[in-house]
């Protein structure tokens, strides 16, 4: 079988940390079976699809390594083959027109639900004579198009992870609408199971992978494959992701977006490499570090779970924190500088800032933290409890005050580790003080507080960038 799966995403909104998950798992099989992974966007809900959706969906997934093979499907250009497939399902008595009422339906549900009965369409219309529908007609009433479900009717399909399924027509809420509300000579607007059935079957879609809340809706495309005499793809269901509550992750969770998860400094590498691990076993032997382009080789649905993913930060910080410190200087750097712009800060050479980032980057988990954390070396900080603290010590001033004198005489653009170590070296013997009283003292004049980098390579850092000694003198 030539393998053919796809993406088919709703631009109502952006890239879904699950929707993108999905995508990645149908890349990884396309490549793991040497098939074709395919686009498409269905918009036919115009009043919430958006351009600027379609074109985050597009970058999220580049953003990701996922590119698709061929051009994109674009559905609502597709929409009058869809109507001409509702039309043949009306001619072969697949379909009918139903001109049941909101406020009839409302009723009916109710009725449903006082008798602790499931809500469920009772097929009233299905069998209307032509005097009935003339009346409905004449009455004003619009249709919606309903596709037959037989209660008796049993649906069946071999899950690629979930084995057999097997579903009952009388589980399916009743006959299903296929299009929506129209004049009784039209069809409106289709709707999802039909145009996602009419759509993977032209773009020969071979393998439906898609999440676990599809599965009643499957059931109800298996129908429609069976009455339009379509090839039944083979279909793969995968475990939801959640919070750490256990309930579904949704936007209350707050970052739930793949753009959302950049712009926080989450690297592609971290995120592709955690969204396979979603609901996907790593095979005995395998690091859990890896490049997707490297997991495709041996992606297997045989290894993705039933049960839910629950979405843990912490190891995702871990993988993105080992992907930051497997990057050179450089490439960290380049990620960081145009944060630091829109800071309005700039780099005195390439060379300051490859020092700068060599210095921080060990205990940066996101490229973000970079920004907080060279924040001290562009702007005067302020000072923290424990810096005020150090620097009411009266021997304090005098260590910083005899620092700064001694450095009027060093070139600030070559001071270098020897020289500072002299400098604390003399600071001591000097003012009679231990070393940590010298040390303490100029972190916090040049910090703010009392933690932070290595104190001697900051301290050079500073000195080049023409910083430190302002910063001194501000406590003497």
């Amino acid at each position: 079988m030539t393998v053919r799966v796809r993406l088919a995403p709703s631009p109502t909104g952006t890239l879904h940390l699950g929707t993108a998950r999905t995508a990645l798992f149908n890349w990884l099989f396309a490549k793991k079976e040497g098939g074709t992974f395919l686009l498409r966007i269905e918009d036919t809900d115009t009043e919430r699809s958006k351009e600027e959706y379609i074109k985050n969906i597009y970058d999220g997934l580049k953003w990701l390594g996922i590119n698709w093979d061929e051009h994109p499907i674009i559905q609502s250009e597709r929409v009058n083959e869809h109507k001409k497939i509702i039309k043949t399902l009306i001619e072969k008595g697949f379909a009918y027109r139903c001109y049941v009422s909101e406020s009839e339906l409302d009723e009916m549900r109710e009725t449903q639900k006082r008798n602790g009965l499931a809500p469920k369409y009772d097929n009233r219309h299905r069998n209307l004579t032509p005097e009935e529908e003339s009346e409905f007609i004449n009455a004003g009433r619009e249709p919606v198009i309903r596709f037959k479900i037989s209660d008796q009717e049993l649906i069946s399909w071999n899950d690629l992870i979930r084995g057999q399924m097997t579903w009952s027509g009388k589980d399916l809420g009743g006959d299903m609408v296929i299009a929506r509300r129209a004049p009784a000579n039209s069809i409106g607007d289709p709707l999802y199971n039909l145009v996602v059935v009419a759509d993977d079957s032209v773009m020969k879609i071979s393998h439906v992978i898609r999440g676990e809340d599809h599965l009643a809706n499957t059931a109800k495309q298996i129908l429609l494959y069976k009455a339009l005499d379509l090839k039944v793809p083979v279909f793969a269901h995968t475990p939801l992701i959640l919070n750490s509550e256990g309930k579904k992750l949704s936007k209350r969770d707050g970052v739930t977006s793949i753009s959302e998860f950049k712009k926080m400094g989450y690297t592609s590498e971290a995120m592709a490499n955690y969204m396979t691990l979603l609901g996907w076993s790593v095979p005995e032997g395998i690091n859990e570090r890896f490049k997707i382009s490297e997991i495709s080789e041996i992606f297997s649905f045989k290894k993705v779970n039933k049960s839910s993913a629950k979405f843990d930060w912490d190891k995702l910080n871990w993988l993105n924190s080992q992907v930051i410190h497997e990057m050179s200087d450089e490439t960290i750097l380049e990620n960081l500088d145009p944060l630091f712009k829109e800071n309005g800060w700039s780099l005195p050479s390439k060379e300051w800032g490859i020092h700068l980032v060599h210095l921080i980057g060990p205990s940066m988990i996101v490229i973000n933290d970079g920004v907080e954390q060279a924040k001290p070396f562009f702007e005067e900080p302020e000072l923290n409890n424990d810096g005020k603290y150090q620097l009411e010590i009266n021997e304090s001033k005098e260590i910083l005050k005899f620092i700064l004198e001694k450095l009027e005489n060093l070139d600030a653009a070559l001071f270098s580790k020897e020289e500072a170590l002299d400098l604390i070296n003399q600071a001591i013997t000097n003012c009679q003080v231990k070393k940590g009283l010298v040390m303490k003292s100029i972190r916090a004049a040049l910090f703010g507080t009392l933690s932070g980098p290595d104190l001697i390579q900051s301290w050079i850092l500073l000195s080049r960038f023409c910083k430190d000694r302002p910063r001194i003198s501000r406590f003497i």
